[in-house]
């Protein structure tokens, strides 16, 4: 199913890039199953109910985003504007498929959401990253990094609090203020 003509938000990268073909969109309802595929084959991301991310293309989908290449799914970024702090953009999960690794997708989608019109008022990014998850860490202070912004790394969630006593400490990355 092409949805080319569906969405308004798009980018691609110029053709003969090293990215031909990469398409970052907003998702929608119908890319629930497909970014729940990525989340399930991440390896290093807690995989949620596939309602989950239903709702989050349908309801939240100003601060997601999806890459496809070939009309294929490849990344994606799932987040959300902090309740108490509405310019704070809370990145719940983020991930790129194995074979798309290494082009700079994942920051294109940070990228995407922070300068569409309806976000150009947020200042802060926050996630929370295990201490494993080196990939994310990476990402994020790089992100920081190239925008000469801070990153304060704080306590996010206690491994306690998850059930089960097989999770990791989640620590709090704060970036910002962006602009």
């Amino acid at each position: 199913m092409t949805r080319g003509t569906k969405h308004l938000d798009t980018s691609e990268a110029p053709a003969g890039s090293k990215e031909a073909g990469l398409r970052i969109r907003k998702p929608d309802e119908t890319d629930g199953a497909g970014i729940w595929e990525l989340v399930r084959n991440s390896g290093t991301l807690d995989v949620n109910s596939a309602y989950c991310y239903l709702m989050l293309g349908k309801y939240y989908n100003d601060t997601c985003a999806i890459a496809e290449i070939g009309g294929r799914p490849v990344g994606f970024v799932t987040g959300f504007r902090a309740p108490s702090r509405p310019d704070t953009w809370f990145v719940w999960q983020i991930a790129v498929d194995k074979e798309a690794r290494g082009k700079g997708i994942a920051r294109k989608l940070l990228d995407h959401v922070l300068e569409r019109a309806e976000n150009r008022d947020l200042q802060y990014i926050e996630a929370t990253i295990s201490p494993s998850n080196e990939r994310s860490q990476s990402l994020f202070l790089g992100f920081a990094r190239d925008r000469n912004v801070e990153c304060r790394i704080a306590d996010g969630f206690a491994s306690q609090l998850f059930p089960g006593g097989a999770h990791e400490d989640e620590m709090l990355f704060r970036i910002g203020p962006i602009k």
